[in-house]
């Protein structure tokens, strides 16, 4: 199975390079799933319905979030109607919505995808590592899915890394957002969960973390009240992570990072002439 997951997507510098670019991967590199982080896809803030179904159009198959899941009004009673847009599992019982799905591709294959929110400086939400396992007994990776992938958002290096070794062998893959930088580490752990502790972020690179530098410049340099946050506006970048698996067992058989657009030092897979990542 081939499966891309795109990071965190930022304001519409993040929206204008996935919508432009989904379209040609997908066909590039043979995808059975494309799975995106949407949670500031809305000028920063949250993810409306209206952005959801733009996504959707051009080969999106799940939208994962994250902290900021709430801040767009409509979101409280879509997400209840919408099964590819996903909360953390780990948000308190009754929140709106579901944390996991499990996904059907074109040839009846199913995928599992996981969301869950870390808590080290973050909100202090229920247990995530107890919220992923709740899940995980429940289906067998190699049985009742052929593939199953964890989206964990969070700010801390160690907790994400701690998530992809609780997970290890379970699921085919652990990738973390939130931090909007992609990371150098996109490896495949002992028991063969493939891990990058953060995708990155889809938007404008010459940023800070995707947000035009001014306003954060004032508040790091001068400690005063500044005005809200917005995203800039330049040209984007893309930033993902691609994963191959073995259908039989689960397990992943390659992970590359994706980057693609404006300003970080592009790399895409490079597939052979029978769609499998070309060594």
């Amino acid at each position: 199975m081939n499966i891309l997951f795109c990071g965190d997507v930022v304001g519409r510098s993040g929206r204008d390079i996935l919508i432009q670019q989904l379209p040609k991967l997908k066909a590039q590199l043979d995808l059975d799933f494309i799975i995106v982080n949407g949670e500031n896809a809305a000028h920063g803030f949250g993810i409306n319905k209206s952005i959801c179904q733009d996504f959707f159009k051009v080969g999106v198959d799940i939208i994962t979030t994250g902290n900021h899941i709430w801040d767009q009004r409509d979101v409280m009673s879509y997400i209840g109607t919408e099964p590819r847009l996903l909360r953390p599992a780990n948000y308190p019982e009754g929140a709106p919505g579901k944390g996991y799905g499990i996904y059907q591709d074109r040839r009846g294959r199913k995928l599992l995808v996981i969301n869950a929110m870390g808590r080290l400086f973050m909100e202090s939400l229920d247990d995530p590592f107890a919220a992923v396992d709740t899940i995980l007994k429940s289906h067998s990776l190699g049985g009742t899915v052929q593939a199953a992938m964890v989206d964990f958002h969070a700010e801390a290096t160690s907790e994400k890394m701690a998530m992809g070794h609780f997970c290890d062998g379970r699921v085919s893959f652990v990738v973390g957002t939130h931090s909007h930088i992609p990371t150098a580490d996109a490896q495949i752990l002992p028991k063969g969960t493939a891990y990058q502790t953060d995708a990155g972020m889809c938007g404008d690179y010459n940023s800070v973390i995707g947000m035009d530098k001014d306003v954060p410049l004032h508040k790091f340099i001068r400690k005063t009240p500044t005005d809200r946050m917005s995203p800039a506006l330049g040209d984007g970048t893309l930033c993902g992570v691609f994963v191959q698996t073995d259908d039989a067992t689960g397990r992943a058989v390659h992970i590359e990072p994706v980057r693609l657009g404006a300003r970080l030092i592009n790399t895409i897979p490079i597939m052979d002439e029978n769609n499998h990542r070309a060594n």
